[in-house]
């Protein structure tokens, strides 16, 4: 059994090619992949060489974490069933090509209990439940949030969970092109806010660089929330942090009930994915999808089509 998949055979250099796939044990099963999303953040480090080191990384890799698709075959003991439509978070079934994070491919082996079944009915939205459930990981930690930083999938993905807890957060974005599509909150340049006495501030932007303006922006007491992923070393000048009694909290990846939590709010109508996926590529076309999803502003996230390329 094989499969075309997405490989990053080096950084920067990209193909899609047909990988030899491991066969699957009772305990896994095999998932006919439609649709995957490209990572803006870790995804487009691993495409540049910038990722910090990480378990497993290593070149060649199948890259992709965002995948969802329908259950071809199921071990006995892998608890799901043929016809079962879920999400997979990834897949180490390439051989001799590592599995970082795996699901960009036509065809993955995984095992049972690491995919969720969902309703089939949210087609391509599925892949955005990891980005879900990471800002409901970085929600669920302490206070919600009156300020994000940053406008993209995961700021808004962020913002629309606060609301839907009972918040009010304001969201700082720069670029014009990603100040639109609010619901229920406000977007603003950074610029044009004189608040200084923000009791939470979670930052979804990457930036390494803006830990000392988050830091001036606190109220005696106030967190800064680290939700982005950060390629370089961060540092902050201490007499500020000191003078607020700053606190600082890093959000790490989201958890099985952070998924869990976020596929009901979807199922159900309360959380919104509208408006998220704004470009569609078949998947023999990856090496430009991935320029186009880490170089277009306008891109907000961008999904591979496998539906005829298995």
């Amino acid at each position: 059994m094989d499969t075309l998949a997405v490989v990053l055979e080096a950084p920067e250099q990209l193909t899609v090619r047909r990988l030899d796939l491991t066969p699957p044990t009772d305990e896994e099963i095999v998932v006919e992949i439609d649709f995957s999303g490209i990572s803006t953040g870790t995804e487009k480090l691993l495409w540049t060489g910038r990722m910090p080191p990480f378990p497993g990384l290593g070149y060649p890799l199948v890259p992709g974490y965002e995948s969802v698709g329908r259950v071809v075959a199921a071990g006995a003991g892998s608890g799901r069933a043929v016809g079962d439509y879920v999400f997979v978070p990834g897949a180490k079934c390439y051989g001799e090509v590592r599995g970082l994070f795996g699901g960009a491919a036509g065809r993955v082996v995984v095992a049972g209990a690491r995919v969720i079944p969902f309703s089939e009915s949210l087609g391509e939205q599925g892949v955005l439940l990891a980005l879900a459930a990471t800002a409901y990981h970085a929600l669920t930690g302490g206070e919600l949030p009156d300020l994000i930083v940053g406008h993209g999938v995961l700021g808004r993905l962020l913002a629309r969970l606060a609301v839907l807890e009972g918040g009010h957060p304001v969201v700082w974005e720069r670029n014009p092109q990603r100040m639109d599509g609010a619901q229920g909150y406000a977007v603003i340049d950074p610029a044009q806010d004189e608040k200084r006495d923000y009791r939470v501030i979670c930052d979804v932007s990457g930036d390494p660089t803006l830990l000392d303006t988050l830091i001036s922006r606190l109220a005696r007491g106030g967190e800064v929330v680290l939700a982005g992923f950060y390629d370089k070393p961060l540092s902050f000048s201490f007499p500020p942090a000191f003078m607020r009694e700053a606190r600082l909290r890093i959000a790490a990846e989201f958890k099985d009930p952070d998924l869990a939590a976020v596929k009901a709010y979807a199922e159900d109508g309360r959380l919104s994915l509208d408006g998220l996926i704004t470009h569609r590529v078949a998947a023999p076309d990856a090496e430009q999808a991935y320029r186009t999803a880490f170089t277009d502003a306008a891109c907000l996230k961008m999904v591979l089509d496998w539906r005829g390329a298995r």
